[in-house]
C-alpha cells in the first residue's frame, strides 16, 4: 500500500469511530515515540510483564521487545488494561537476535544494572536512540545481554533492598527519560524524538482498524 492508498484509507475509516475517540489517537501520536524503548528479558511473573506494558503506554513508548528463553510472555488484561492493543510488541528467542536486530535499527544499547561502570539513570546521554534493557528481580539480566550492551545505568537507592520490581523500574527510568525528552533536551530540534508523520499514519491506521467492529 502507497501513502496516498494509505491516507485514503484512513480517511475512509474516520467516519467509523467518534470524533472524541480519532481526536485522542491523534493527541496520543503526538506524544508517542520510537527514540526509546524497553526490552524484558525471560520476565516470568505475567503481573511484572503486564505492569511494564501499561507503563509504556503511558508514557507514550510505542515499540516494546520482549525476550522468550525459558518463559512465554504473557498479558494479564486486569493490570495492563488494554494498553498491549495500543503497542508494537516484538518478540525474540534470544538476547543476541533482540540486541543485533536494535543496534541494527541504530539503538544504543543500556542495561539497567548495578554494574561496577554503571553510571545513576539521570545521568545517560539521551541523544542516541536508546533501548533499556530489564531483567527479572531474581537473577536481573542475562550475562550475555550485559556482554552486549554499550552502557549501564543504576536507579539511586537509599535503602537496604538492593533493587526494585522490575515493573517499578521501568516505571521510574521511562519518567525520567520521557520527561527530559519533553523538555527539549535532545540536540537537532525538541521535536527529533517524535514520530515520522508515515509512521502516525501506519499506527493510526492500525488502531483504526483495530477499533472498528
Amino acid at each position: 500500500m502507497n501513502k496516498k492508498e494509505m491516507i485514503d484509507l484512513i480517511h475512509s475509516l474516520i467516519p467509523s469511530v467518534t470524533q472524541k475517540r480519532y481526536e485522542k489517537m491523534r493527541e496520543v501520536l503526538e506524544k508517542r515515540t520510537r527514540h526509546l524503548t524497553i526490552v524484558l528479558e525471560d520476565i516470568f511473573q505475567p503481573h511484572n510483564a503486564s505492569a511494564a506494558l501499561r507503563s509504556c503506554d503511558s508514557f507514550g513508548i510505542q515499540d516494546m521487545h520482549v525476550v522468550e528463553v525459558k518463559n512465554k510472555f504473557s498479558v494479564v488484561q486486569t493490570v495492563a488494561v488494554g494498553a498491549s492493543q495500543w503497542l508494537d510488541v516484538s518478540h525474540h528467542k534470544s538476547i543476541q537476535e533482540c540486541v543485533q536486530r536494535l543496534k541494527a535499527s541504530g539503538y544504543r544499547i543500556v542495561a539497567t544494572t548495578p554494574h561496577k561502570k554503571s553510571k545513576y539513570i539521570h545521568e545517560l546521554n539521551i541523544d542516541q536512540k536508546t533501548a533499556l534493557l530489564f531483567g527479572t528481580e531474581q537473577y536481573g539480566l542475562s550475562d550475555k545481554a550485559i556482554e552486549m550492551a554499550d552502557e549501564y545505568v543504576t536507579i539511586p537507592m537509599h535503602g537496604f533492598v538492593e533493587s526494585f520490581n522490575v515493573s517499578v523500574s521501568v516505571a521510574l527510568c521511562l519518567y525520567e527519560l520521557v520527561t527530559r525528552l519533553h523538555s527539549g533536551e535532545l540536540r537537532g530540534g525538541l521535536d527529533r524524538w517524535q514520530l515520522t508523520e508515515d509512521e502516525k499514519s501506519e499506527i493510526m491506521l492500525k488502531w483504526l482498524q483495530m477499533t472498528i467492529r
